[in-house]
């Protein structure tokens, strides 16, 4: 990984609502400079132009992107970039640092655990003149991915792909244990008593399936198939009682023992892919998103196959894996849009980006890229996105500012509760204070 060298804020920033904002915060035709930017650029344009790119991701991702980077640079000779990328350990707060040297990247990737609050506070590029003029072309998008990334109806990121929020399970262990296989659309509580079945097959060896009632995922979808919603505007979408009814869902599970241990769960509450139950051998199923079963795969000696959460496919939405947004201080914007556009837009760059990061946005760039995939896991993840294209309910609004220690508090809530240290009633009592604190500040 290289080193960026500071690159100046744009003048006029207000530099300490900048830090104070990353402080503690958790790439069809098309390729050619589109030339200045929305706003001017503090440079003249007809020279050498050096780009600081900044995403998380592993190895392949990194490659990927490089190479795609490097296909801009040949269509675009004088643009080259200098890139950075790390783990998501520690990225938000890596940006925080990169601010504090004053040099924030040019553009980076974000998820939308952040969106909303980078966009309120100013820090990434308002791209909504770029989308009208069609510089920044988002039609080939599907509406509810392109409206993800709009916060109070302006564009400031581009989604990078599309994900879903799915179950991965291992399909030889319930060939071993002749059980059926678990299906799209199954209701919440058919899905609690088939990972009790598989428990009782199993001889207790292995539990049916992970525990998710810390899982924002999992809680929005499930709130969103009985009309809810996770937010509305700056406040929770929903009360104690509902949380509550979430919360003894569980508890019927754990009665049952479709659940593991609270240590194990605790153990893959952390996101780490190499401590997902389902590749460790500890549950049959765990909730993931849809492109990281390649990933899940390759640490699984057993196959893998992926359907959608329990409850009604509606409640799903095109949803961002994350998004490419440019830094508002930038020197050259245009030229970060027009990346923007080529790594969204472009055939070749889409073919070389692959699944790594899900389904590429662009859905006329998807299908091309999709006839090129040979791997199995990264087959089945395609399949998986195109077979609930049509199924797709409206996508919410990002997730407003507080989201990220609103999923803190509930992981700490449903942690508690599995621990016994709490009761279900007192820890929603609990989570509910603390969460609308949480977003009022």
């Amino acid at each position: 990984m290289r080193a960026q060298s500071p690159v100046p804020p744009r003048p006029g920033l207000d530099r300490r609502r900048l830090l104070g904002a990353l402080t503690g915060l958790p790439l069809l035709a098309g390729g050619g400079l589109a030339g200045c930017g929305r706003d001017e650029e503090t440079q003249v344009d007809d020279g050498p132009i050096e780009l600081s790119v900044f995403w998380w991701g592993g190895k392949r991702r990194a490659e990927a992107t490089g190479k795609a980077l490097r296909l801009y640079s040949q269509q675009n000779p004088r643009v080259r970039f200098r890139v950075t990328w790390q783990g998501l350990a520690g990225y938000y707060d890596r940006l925080a640092t990169q601010a504090t040297g004053g040099n924030v990247p040019d553009l980076f990737q974000i998820d939308d655990t952040v969106l909303t609050e980078y966009a309120q506070r100013e820090i990434v590029l308002d791209l909504s003149g770029y989308v009208a003029d069609k510089r920044l072309d988002v039609s080939g998008l599907p509406a509810g991915l392109a409206r993800y990334g709009q916060v109070d109806d302006r564009t400031v990121a581009v989604a990078a792909a599309q994900t879903g929020a799915a179950l991965v399970f291992n399909r030889d262990l319930l060939r071993r244990l002749r059980v059926p296989e678990p299906r799209t659309g199954m209701p919440w509580r058919d899905y609690v008593e088939w990972a009790a079945r598989v428990t009782r097959a199993s001889g207790g060896r292995v539990a049916g399936t992970m525990d998710p009632s810390g899982d924002y995922r999992a809680l929005w979808l499930w709130l969103r198939g009985q009309g809810g919603e996770l937010y509305r505007g700056r406040q929770l979408g929903f009360g104690g009682a509902e949380l509550l009814d979430w919360f003894e869902l569980w508890e019927v599970a754990r009665t049952r023992r479709a659940t593991p241990s609270a240590a194990l769960v605790e153990q893959a509450d952390t996101g780490d892919l190499a401590h997902q139950l389902v590749v460790t051998g500890h549950t049959a199923a765990s909730v993931a998103w849809s492109h990281q079963l390649a990933e899940l795969q390759r640490y699984s000696g057993d196959d893998l196959g992926i359907v959608s959460l329990p409850g009604t496919p509606a409640a799903q939405w095109a949803r961002a894996s994350m998004y490419w947004a440019a830094f508002r201080g930038t020197r050259h914007p245009g030229v970060v849009v027009d990346v923007i556009n080529f790594l969204t837009t472009n055939v070749a760059a889409g073919r070389i980006l692959g699944v790594e990061r899900g389904l590429n946005a662009s859905a006329a760039v998807r299908r091309f890229v999709a006839d090129g995939i040979t791997d199995r896991a990264q087959k089945r993840v395609v399949a998986f996105g195109t077979a609930l294209d049509d199924l797709l309910g409206p996508a919410p609004a990002p997730p407003p500012k507080g989201h990220a220690k609103v999923r803190t508090l509930l992981i700490a809530a449903a942690e508690s509760i599995r621990s016994g240290r709490s009761g279900a009633r007192a820890a929603t009592s609990r989570f509910i204070a603390q969460a609308n604190a949480a977003l009022a500040e």
